[in-house]
């Protein structure tokens, strides 16, 4: 098959960049041919006001975007197009390219931007559900939901308004792919066609080896900002302290708040960024990953990816994570925000060796059964399948 994917990169590389590349080498692996056709936003912060303004048309609409991506398609003539992000630099104009030359579109649902302006569902240091289902997601230009500003929180509302207008997100579209059940089950309440999505999670390729000696202290991965839960996990460490070790990879706005608390808490190191192949490899010698996040994780590869190697999680009971990490069979759950249960269910791992590693193996077997390559791999093709098939029945 021929697929063209459709990335746009935010100006910080994230999880979606890892998910793009790893399906991209997954499909030529098994012998398809891809093409990526990819942008890269723009730093505007400091630049002048016509740019700005510019950009904020652009990313309602931009037909220079529309264009490059109508010359991709007559060049490499794919089968499907599947669309990973375009927000905001490509805009959702590469919709139109894709039904004006008679293309099946794939859209993966990495977040929930489409029906939330910040993509999280969390303002304020809470879940937030304000604009779900709204046609005009007026709360989130209220309370500067997008890079705090309203005016830059008009222009994506104006976004998500003028294409439900335009009826892109249901007529440009022949299949959702959404990483959970939890997932779905959001888009479909904000009023998503229900018989468009489906449920797809992540690929880990390649997977990671199992690890097999587990050292004595636990592991927290990912970005260092309030959302992921930080303050939840100091305030545990602070009563957990050297009773098990807490390593810190990471790096965001709240890196200097988790420096100088591993200074004068020796419990606690704080390893920085690291490449993804040394977090995985701390992933395979650590005793638990600890991932405390407080607002609903679309889908956590670094849950994932301890899943892989055999750690188990202890995860906070919220949104995606109830389906990822189970408790009691690959890992532990705690209340979301609960400091004091967080150091509960840490304590129990280290009265519970035995059943810890149960949960380790049955973490394994829960990555091999549910999200290695080749079943990841047969869940994508089918969907391409089904959406050539579909998008042939309505021309």
């Amino acid at each position: 098959m021929r697929v063209l994917v459709v990335h746009n990169h935010y100006l910080q590389a994230g999880g979606e960049d890892t998910v793009v590349q790893a399906e991209k080498a997954l499909l030529e692996a098994k012998g398809n041919e891809v093409f990526l056709f990819e942008d890269t936003n723009l730093d505007l912060d400091d630049a002048p006001l016509a740019d700005k303004v510019k950009a904020a048309f652009n990313a309602i609409y931009s037909s220079a975007a529309r264009r490059r991506m109508a010359d991709a398609i007559r060049e490499f003539r794919p089968d499907v197009v599947h669309i990973h992000n375009f927000f905001n630099k490509l805009s959702p104009s590469v919709y139109d390219a894709c039904y004006q030359a008679g293309l099946p579109v794939v859209q993966t649902l990495h977040n929930f931007r489409l029906v939330c302006l910040n993509a999280f569902l969390y303002r304020d240091g809470r879940v937030c559900e304000d604009c779900v289902g709204r046609f005009v997601p007026w709360p989130g230009v209220i309370h500067r939901c997008y890079r705090n500003s309203r005016t830059a929180s008009a222009t994506v509302a104006a976004m998500l308004a003028v294409h439900d207008v335009k009826n892109t997100w249901e007529d440009r579209v022949t299949r959702y792919i959404a990483l959970t059940k939890f997932a779905r089950d959001k888009f479909v309440a904000a009023g998503f066609p229900a018989e468009k999505i489906v449920v797809k999670p992540n690929v880990v390729y390649p997977a990671p080896t199992p690890g097999h000696e587990r050292g004595e202290y636990a592991l927290f991965v990912g970005r260092l900002s309030p959302e992921k839960g930080i303050d939840t996990l100091l305030a545990a460490w602070q009563q957990i302290g050297q009773r098990l070790p807490l390593h810190i990879v990471g790096a965001g706005p709240l890196a200097k708040r988790v420096e100088s608390f591993a200074k004068t808490n020796p419990g606690v190191t704080y390893r920085g960024r690291l490449p993804r192949t040394e977090a995985v490899e701390l992933m395979r010698t650590a005793k638990v990953m600890i991932f405390p996040s407080v607002w609903y994780e679309m889908f956590s590869m670094t849950a994932i990816e301890a899943l892989s190697v055999g750690l188990p999680v202890i995860a906070s009971n919220l949104g995606s994570m109830t389906e990822l990490i189970r408790h009691q069979h690959n890992g532990l759950h705690f209340r979301p925000g609960d400091a004091a249960d967080l150091v509960a269910q840490v304590d129990w791992t280290l009265q519970h060796p035995v059943e810890l590693q149960r949960l380790g193996r049955q973490a394994r077997a829960d990555f091999e059964e549910h999200y290695a390559a080749d079943r990841n791999y047969d869940l994508l093709m089918d969907i391409y399948q089904q959406a050539i098939a579909d998008h042939t029945d309505t021309r």
